[in-house]
């Protein structure tokens, strides 16, 4: 399991006195303001960043972070990863998963078939779809309702589904 999970993406800078423009990869944006910290992952390493402030603007987040008071402190940082580690993170639900666990999982059917791997999660507002590529490199659309996944083991990187009528039609 990954050790920490991105909540956004610096897309750009706000102003000149070192805020950022932040696409949020989290469901709930509103998020930011309980957060005090984030890790910038630079590629080479993750650097802590306290939050001093937080605004919203359309889909996006701006923040601001301490020591970074110009649009030259912070400029290098955009297209970069914002991380918390799990701790940080919002605590699931029963059946909920984070989206990063689910990725690379094994897909088996309840028949023991082995129908390929887990790609994506598509989020389509009723229910999330899963993307399974086969060995064939064909892609299975997959809803994530209790009639179709039947079990996922994060620990095992395996799933259990049912194959409903129709889906691989």
């Amino acid at each position: 399991m990954e050790q920490f999970l991105r909540v956004g993406v610096i897309s750009s800078t706000h102003g000149v006195r070192g805020e950022v423009k932040v696409f949020p990869t989290t469901d709930d944006p509103r998020r930011f303001e309980a957060l005090k910290k984030v890790l910038l992952d630079t590629g080479k390493e993750h650097k802590e960043l306290e939050i001093t402030g937080v605004k919203f603007f359309k889909n996006q987040v701006i923040l601001k972070f301490r020591g970074f008071d110009s649009i030259n402190d912070i400029e290098k940082y955009k297209g970069m990863d914002l991380l918390i580690s799990r701790e940080d993170a919002v605590p699931l639900e029963e059946n909920e998963n984070f989206i990063v666990d689910l990725i690379d999982m094994t897909v088996v059917t309840d028949q023991g078939e082995t129908l390929g791997i887990l790609t994506d999660v598509l989020q389509t507002g009723a229910n999330d779809v899963y993307v399974v590529e086969t060995p064939q490199k064909k892609e299975i659309l997959l809803p994530a309702i209790p009639d179709c996944i039947l079990e996922v083991d994060v620990e095992e990187k395996k799933m259990l589904v049912r194959v409903l009528e129709g889906l691989l039609d």
